[in-house]
């Protein structure tokens, strides 16, 4: 099975094409890594960075203002850094969608478990999960090819992934499969 990507414009690109995004909002999952934080000696709770905060709020207003997020529900680990980045995506939307701390979000904690609540999830809209590495990478591999490794994403702090569900064709059952729509990282994000 192969991934789809839609990879946003570079810098050097003046106007976005929403065509090239096929995917509905409504059915969108879209995994964010937290951005940048300060270091264990400098804060133990580990915050974000001034540079984190302004990446967050870079990233959060370029995919509000091309139309690109917008969950109805934004879940979240419990760290400061993860809150934090939470905060500032759901700031940056037009309409509030409720912060949830989730629990089973850490680095160290394995994907299958949200994998299954995800599956499971019966509300409408789309949803945003902040989170860790290697946590994400390995969610985002189970969601898109039905295994955590080897890991076929590495998102670095400030990036975004959105997936999407699709029925499979050919499949028994028309099983759903998640459908990689677009990646963004920082390197990608524009001034």
């Amino acid at each position: 099975m192969f991934a789809q990507f839609h990879l946003l414009p570079s810098r050097s690109q003046t106007e976005f094409d929403p065509r090239l995004h096929p995917g509905s909002l409504e059915a969108m999952l879209y995994i964010v890594r937290h951005a940048h934080a300060v270091s264990e000696e400098e804060d133990s709770a580990r915050p974000l960075s001034k540079r984190g905060r302004e990446q967050a709020n870079r990233l959060a207003r370029f995919l509000v203002a091309q139309d690109l997020f917008a969950p109805a529900e934004i879940w979240h680990s419990p760290l400061v850094r993860v809150r934090q980045t939470a905060e500032i995506f759901a700031s940056a939307m037009r309409t509030a969608a409720p912060l949830v701390e989730t629990p089973g979000m850490l680095p160290e904690d394995t994907p299958r478990l949200l994998a299954k609540r995800l599956a499971e999830r019966k509300a409408s809209g789309g949803l945003a999960v902040v989170g860790h590495e290697p946590y994400l990478s390995a969610l985002a591999t189970l969601l898109v090819f039905g295994s955590t490794s080897p890991a076929a994403f590495r998102l670095r702090k400030g990036s975004v992934l959105a997936l999407d569900r699709a029925t499979e064709a050919g499949s028994a059952g028309g099983e759903r499969r998640w459908v990689v729509q677009w990646l963004v990282g920082p390197e990608l994000q524009p001034d």
